[in-house]
């Protein structure tokens, strides 16, 4: 295969993980006015094993390849992974799609700020300008001061997981350099069902015949877009496929429209372009000095 086939084929797992993911993110809000958070949460975690399990078979390592002596390390951050999903999963109650997609994607800002201090990392001017854009665009789709009481709670839920969310992604910097992404992917999703299983006799809601292919199809989904995006970024360049990751937001605007009659204004449109800028030059300086991960092992 050619590496310009090779990269194409990596870009489409990227767009196709995209996909995947909104429709995962639809799903649970449509559950979400039903069932509590942590209910969904262990069917996301839970349901995902099969594409998981496949991505291992694949990989021709098996279940040998999950021997690790970074266990506590792998639970740390699935806790942060954790608390992102529970904090993702809750904001879907009230808030549009796009309006959550567009704040998650100020994740890229958080890392190069939390690496300051958690990886001892040196982040020079042009970064740190990009930063600051990127918490200005975030300002705007946040829109404080708008309205009666400032910003929402649900909005501020949101930056809570996008923070959760770095923290995981802080964490699997760490693990990269022992863990593949699949090994890192298997514990979070076996941390995560644990932990939300453990829950479940004071949050568990019988679900109706037609909801179980629903609350299978979240742990399916997701499983299938981690596979996704695993193999887009063993394609291609992270700083080919990772921009298109950014088609999510184009999937939670179609869905949350069709489905919940929610349309992003023109204020979350600036903001997320802003952000989603930031983000591309933060991407951009970091491939340039060789630190870019893979995030193949999303909160989501």
């Amino acid at each position: 295969m050619s590496p310009e086939r090779q990269t194409a084929i990596g870009i489409g797992y990227m767009v196709m993980a995209a996909a995947v993911f909104g429709v995962m993110d639809a799903l649970v809000k449509w559950l979400a006015a039903i069932y509590p958070t942590p209910q969904i949460m262990f069917c996301r975690s839970f349901f995902a094993f099969p594409p998981i399990l496949f991505m291992l078979w694949r990989n021709g390592g098996g279940l040998a390849s999950l021997r690790t002596s970074r266990l506590p390390d792998h639970g740390v951050r699935s806790i942060y992974g954790c608390l992102a999903m529970l904090c993702f999963f809750y904001s879907y109650r009230t808030l549009p799609l796009a309006d959550v997609t567009a704040i998650s994607f100020s994740a890229p800002i958080f890392v190069a700020v939390l690496s300051v201090w958690l990886l001892r990392e040196k982040v020079g001017l042009h970064r740190w300008s990009a930063i600051l854009v990127g918490f200005v665009g975030m300002l705007v789709i946040l829109r404080p001061g708008q309205g009666e009481g400032g910003i929402p709670i649900a909005s501020l839920i949101v930056v809570l997981a996008t923070f959760f969310y770095s923290m995981a992604l802080i964490q699997i910097r760490k693990l990269t350099a022992t863990e593949s992404s699949v090994t890192t992917a298997f514990y979070f999703t076996g941390f995560c069902t644990i932990y939300t299983g453990l829950a479940m006799p004071w949050f568990w809601v019988a679900p109706t015949l037609g909801d179980w292919p629903l609350l299978i199809g979240v742990g399916l989904l997701g499983g299938l877009a981690q596979l996704f995006m695993t193999r887009a970024f063993s394609l291609a360049a992270a700083s080919i496929v990772a921009p298109f990751d950014y088609t999510h937001l184009l999937w939670s605007v179609l869905l949350g429209w069709y489905l919940f009659g929610d349309f992003p204004d023109m204020w979350t449109w600036a903001g997320s372009a802003i952000v989603i800028a930031s983000g591309l030059y933060i991407l951009y300086r970091e491939t340039v000095r060789k630190r870019v991960v893979p995030a193949t092992a999303w909160s989501e």
